[in-house]
């Protein structure tokens, strides 16, 4: 309930509240000073829970007391108002308002989607599909077509060498036929039948007589196919070749199975290239109407789109409002109480000027041994004899030690005497500083 109220609280409405009520508003002469005035106002709010359970502490931090103690007073009102409820009458408003909208909202999206189908249905057989729009359309049936004409002449080549080779054979075997004809040695199946009865009459001879009648049934049968393949040769010669011989021979029925496939082929190809040929010439029909098609189809899409958007939006603030409002009444048995009000602080909270004094102090210190040390560096001395050896490498045969006048010692323990005196001081007007700071910063705030 307290996190709820929290973000309740710096929400972007009570801020602008909260501005109005201290009237940090009349700050901003714009709308961006206004905005870079809630920014800074939410930024500067913090809710801490303390130690003890159930209490809370709302700061806000700034340079005017007063201006602080408003600002906390304000907040305290509008989060009181808001665990008593007294905003309930806002959030049934706001839900009847998101309602309305709904309602008006859900008509323009069936609306919407009324005007999308009619569009659709009307241009049926011209909307744009998965392949892109009507110039992508147009490049992938061209491309289909010109593949779909290379597999045709390449079929019409095929076929065409098919009936080359199926003339070929026929010439040949003809010329065979005839040359056997002339010969008396044309091969038939009778030839075979003959041949297989021969053996069988050649093998019943080694087991029985001429007279077996195995033996005579077997010869009949031979007498009667020769008669009858002399017919045939007859028959041949007078037609001066034998058809049936095209159709038995293997070579040729398997050039003409080929053939007929192939034709079949060059048909089906055929019947690709004429629809291509369509579609493409469809499509050159529609190069003015098919890209308005798809531009008010898209403006369509896009008004459907922000429509739908907006109408999902809307549902889901209703959800939040309604979850809102059940935590408003779940929590109607949580009970708020000032335990300590707002007061105009007597001393600032921050910042930590103890800390930042002494920062300021040992970065002094610190300088002014940095320019010592870097002085020192830049006017080198040797303060013994080894040195002196080491670094020039010569021989050192003695020292001098350095032998200082009255005058010369009198200066000298002049200046420790005034540099003890200022370091003293300066720790003295630190502790002072420290100890007067608020007296110091209100005589700073009178004068400046």
């Amino acid at each position: 309930e307290v996190a709820l109220i929290t973000r309740t609280l710096l929400s972007r409405p009570n801020l602008e509240k909260v501005a109005r009520m201290t009237d940090l508003d009349l700050r901003a002469k714009t709308p961006a000073e206004m905005e870079s005035l809630l920014d800074s106002l939410g930024g500067r709010i913090s809710f801490i829970k303390t130690r003890q359970a159930n209490l809370y502490n709302i700061r806000f931090n700034d340079s005017d007391p007063v201006l602080a103690k408003k600002v906390v007073q304000a907040l305290l009102t509008i989060f009181v108002e808001s665990s008593l409820g007294s905003s309930r009458k806002d959030t049934d408003s706001a839900q009847r308002f998101l309602d309305e909208q709904i309602t008006v909202y859900e008509a323009r999206l069936i609306e919407s989607e009324n005007r999308l189908k009619e569009f659709k249905r009307k241009n049926v057989g011209i909307m744009p599909g998965s392949g892109g729009g009507y110039y992508g359309r147009l490049q992938t049936t061209m491309s289909q077509l010109k593949e779909a004409q290379l597999q045709q002449q390449e079929a019409i080549n095929r076929r065409d060498e098919l009936i080359s080779q199926l003339e070929d054979a026929e010439d040949d075997l003809e010329d065979d036929l005839l040359s056997d004809a002339m010969q008396g040695t044309t091969s038939s199946p009778l030839d075979a039948r003959i041949q297989n009865l021969q053996v069988k009459l050649d093998n019943l001879l080694l087991k029985y007589t001429k007279k077996h009648p195995d033996v005579i049934s077997i010869q009949t049968t031979i007498s009667g196919l020769q008669a009858e393949k002399q017919a045939e040769l007859e028959s041949m010669s007078e037609r001066g070749g034998g058809e049936s011989s095209f159709t038995e021979n293997p070579v040729v029925q398997q050039l003409k199975i080929a053939l007929g496939e192939a034709e079949a082929v060059v048909a089906s190809i055929n019947v690709r290239v004429e629809e291509y040929k369509k579609r493409v010439q469809h499509l050159e029909a529609m190069v003015n109407t098919i890209p308005q098609v798809e531009a008010e189809l898209k403006n369509l899409n896009r008004d459907y789109g922000i429509v739908k958007s907006s109408y999902e939006t809307l549902l889901s603030r209703r959800e939040s409002a309604r979850m809102g409002q059940e935590a408003d009444e779940s929590g109607e048995t949580v009970q708020f109480r000032v335990i300590d009000p707002p007061r105009v602080p007597l001393e600032p909270s921050g910042p930590n000027r103890t800390l930042f004094l002494s920062i300021v102090l040992l970065a002094g210190l610190g300088a002014g041994l940095g320019v010592a040390f870097l002085l020192s560096q830049l006017r080198a001395t040797f303060d013994n004899r080894n040195t002196l050896r080491d670094v020039t490498e010569f021989p050192v045969l003695g020292t001098i030690s350095m032998e200082w006048t009255r005058a010369e010692r009198v200066r000298m323990r002049l200046e420790t005497m005034v540099f003890t005196a200022f370091s003293l001081a300066l720790i003295m007007v630190f502790g002072l500083v420290i100890l007067f700071q608020d007296r110091f910063i209100g005589l700073l705030a009178r004068f400046g």
